[in-house]
């Protein structure tokens, strides 16, 4: 079998179909397609940028991010990453957070945010390896009732930040 290369490119109504169908098998509660449109309308006006990872014409992951000004400083919100099951553990979720970061730190953000399972160890060990710490507990935040982790990274706008996170994910292709 040829594997085909991934793509990482931005989200279009087009992708729509195949991202509400990895949504829906991810979340209980998942986001409407309404949802992404209206999210989607905002990308123009520049608060959000989300992004889908394609191998040929199949979308095997998504990312979503929200920037805003907090009293001057500019902050991103991860709003979601996903990536289906038949792609997960191949690096793409960490695709997807490197251009999320490169795009956070190009419209000028010094800190990012995110929400995360508490049950989901191997996505908080992606984020870790892009800086993130814990800072807090949402309770009963996801369906179920599972808490979230709040995770911050306050070092997005080190000069080095990127290269730091590309050896990070290079290490730990190597182990």
């Amino acid at each position: 079998m040829i594997r085909r290369p991934m793509v990482i490119e931005p989200m279009k109504r087009r992708h729509l179909r195949q991202v509400l169908e990895i949504e829906a098998a991810t979340y209980d509660r998942h986001w409407s397609r309404q949802v992404f449109i209206d999210e989607l309308a905002q990308v123009g006006r520049g608060g959000r940028h989300y992004l889908v990872a394609r191998q040929g014409r199949s979308v095997i992951g998504y990312a979503g991010l929200w920037v805003v000004d907090a009293a001057g400083d500019i902050e991103a919100h991860v709003t979601n990453i996903v990536v289906s099951d038949s792609a997960r553990r191949a690096g793409v979720g960490a695709a997807l957070m490197m251009r999320l970061a490169e795009h956070a730190r190009s419209v000028g953000a010094t800190a990012w945010t995110l929400e995360v399972r508490a049950s989901a160890e191997p996505a908080q060990a992606l984020y870790r390896r892009f800086g993130f710490a814990p800072a807090g507990i949402r309770k009963g935040y996801y369906e179920q009732g599972e808490d979230a982790v709040v995770m911050w990274c306050h070092g997005l706008a080190d000069e080095d930040y990127l290269e730091r996170c590309a050896n990070r994910r290079s290490a730990r292709r190597a182990s």
